[in-house]
């Protein structure tokens, strides 16, 4: 047919064929298809894919494409990246997206970094780490062996642990090696704290000793509690240390005379903990920048000024029922903002500025046998008799364990701690190693449990 009659031809069923209805095109088309040969149907194809698979992440405006891509799950996204290398490219410059994946799993977001393919990165290190700790495969054990008697006393600060033993001596272990870079010879230990030049022991002979690492003298000694000395804490620039007792009462110390400036009264058991700290908030009683003292007994937290004169009042009593019919457990957290302790009916937070009670975890295992060893703003770590557990705290749900020996948990909660706690407020990439918990163990060794490395 000639190039013009067909033309003409061509007008003429394009006229006809809009004309028809939907049905008679259908049925029109249908008998054109059963007529064509297979060049036909090949061009048939190629123009029905284009015009009915249309790559929608190609045709929309970045913004709209970024917009969309929030709304897919993280395994969706990778997926999507192996639809075609535009996709790949698309959702690999969303910063966004997989900033949001990777906060979403606990990770801590530096808002500074605006390269996607690094977020994108950090994820999937993110996700490894988070199955690890599902499967319990996230953690290694070692063992600190060197005492000869029970080991009473812990302290871990900066990849350096302290050992405090009945065998009359204190030690200092490079957690990362092993090594024991100090040991010197002390009285019996029933708590420790130290820094790069000395170290200060709280014992069972009711006084407290500060002894210089480099030769192991003693340097200063406190003397006036009448019964064994369970807490200690220290500040250098106050020139101030406070211990609490099992006479029931808290005393404040001149740190380097040696003299008892303070004593506080109003505990009617041991106090099993004392925590110096500055208030980060404002209310009736502090302002920011004060010096806060708070100490804990069985059933109530008390809350203390510092620098005051001699007779000073507890400005607060906390306790988680009023008939003392619920024991508090012997751990405290205080970060100048919130005040946080364990219990027997679960996870008490409480705000210091109006010292109400902001948060109740009750966990899923039986509060009364959990303990809390760190709380921070994305995770908390608890363990319990056999586990060692991680609780997303945005959901309360325990998002990894790990198994414990038969370790010997002691009821002031001075024979065990946990390690590096910078994670808990978010994991970054950098902050999942070293140790994550130690204790110590019937055959007077210390079980440390450390992050295994991310592969």
């Amino acid at each position: 047919m000639e190039k013009a009659a067909f033309e003409g031809w061509l007008e003429s069923v394009s006229a006809t064929f809009l004309a028809l209805s939907d049905q008679q095109r259908n049925q029109s088309l249908d008998h054109l298809i059963s007529l064509s040969g297979a060049a036909q149907l090949r061009h048939l194809s190629n123009r029905l894919e284009a015009l009915l698979k249309r790559d929608f992440l190609r045709l929309l405006p970045l913004e709209l494409a970024f917009y969309l891509l929030r709304w897919l799950d993280p395994q969706t996204l990778l997926t999507c990246c192996l639809v075609c290398k535009q996709w790949n490219k698309v959702i690999n410059a969303c910063t966004e997206v997989w900033q949001s994946v990777c906060r979403d799993l606990g990770w801590r977001i530096d808002e500074s970094i605006q390269d996607a393919t690094h977020w994108k990165g950090v994820y999937l290190k993110a996700k490894l780490r988070m199955k690890q700790l599902r499967e319990e495969d996230a953690f290694e054990t070692s063992s600190l062996i060197g005492h000869s008697a029970r080991v009473y006393a812990l302290y871990y600060r900066d990849g350096l642990l302290c050992t405090g033993s009945d065998d009359l001596s204190a030690k200092l272990w490079d957690v990362r090696t092993g090594q024991c870079v100090y040991g010197i010879q002390t009285h019996t230990c029933a708590t420790v704290k130290f820094d790069e030049q000395k170290l200060v022991t709280g014992s069972f002979d009711n006084t407290i000793a500060c002894w210089e690492w480099s030769t192991g003298a003693k340097i200063q000694q406190f003397r006036g509690h009448t019964g064994a000395v369970f807490s200690i804490d220290y500040n250098d620039e106050l020139d101030t240390l406070v211990s609490g007792s099992a006479d029931f009462t808290v005393k404040v110390w001149s740190l380097s005379s040696g003299t008892c400036v303070n004593t506080f009264t109003g505990h009617t058991e041991w106090v099993t903990k004392v925590h110096l700290q500055k208030s980060q908030v404002e209310s009736m009683m502090h302002s920011p920048g004060d010096y806060i003292l708070l100490s804990v007994d069985k059933y109530e937290i008390k809350v203390w000024p510092i620098g005051c004169e001699i007779n000073c009042k507890c400005l607060k009593t906390l306790s988680v029922s009023e008939d003392r019919s619920v024991c508090l457990q012997p751990r405290l957290q205080f970060d100048g903002r919130y005040i946080v302790c364990s219990s027997d009916l679960g996870i008490y937070q409480w705000d210091f500025a109006s010292f109400d009670v902001v948060r109740v975890i009750k966990p899923q295992q039986d509060p009364s046998s959990l303990s809390l060893l760190s709380f921070g703003e994305v995770f908390a770590l608890l363990f319990d008799n056999h586990h060692l557990y991680v609780m997303d705290l945005r959901t309360e749900v325990t998002v990894g364990r790990w198994p414990l020996p038969a370790y010997r948990k002691s009821k002031r909660g001075s024979s065990f701690l946990p390690g590096v706690t910078s994670w808990l407020n978010g994991l970054d990439g950098k902050n999942d190693a070293g140790l994550v918990f130690a204790t110590s163990m019937p055959d007077h060794s210390i079980h440390l449990v450390l992050w295994r490395e991310n592969g």
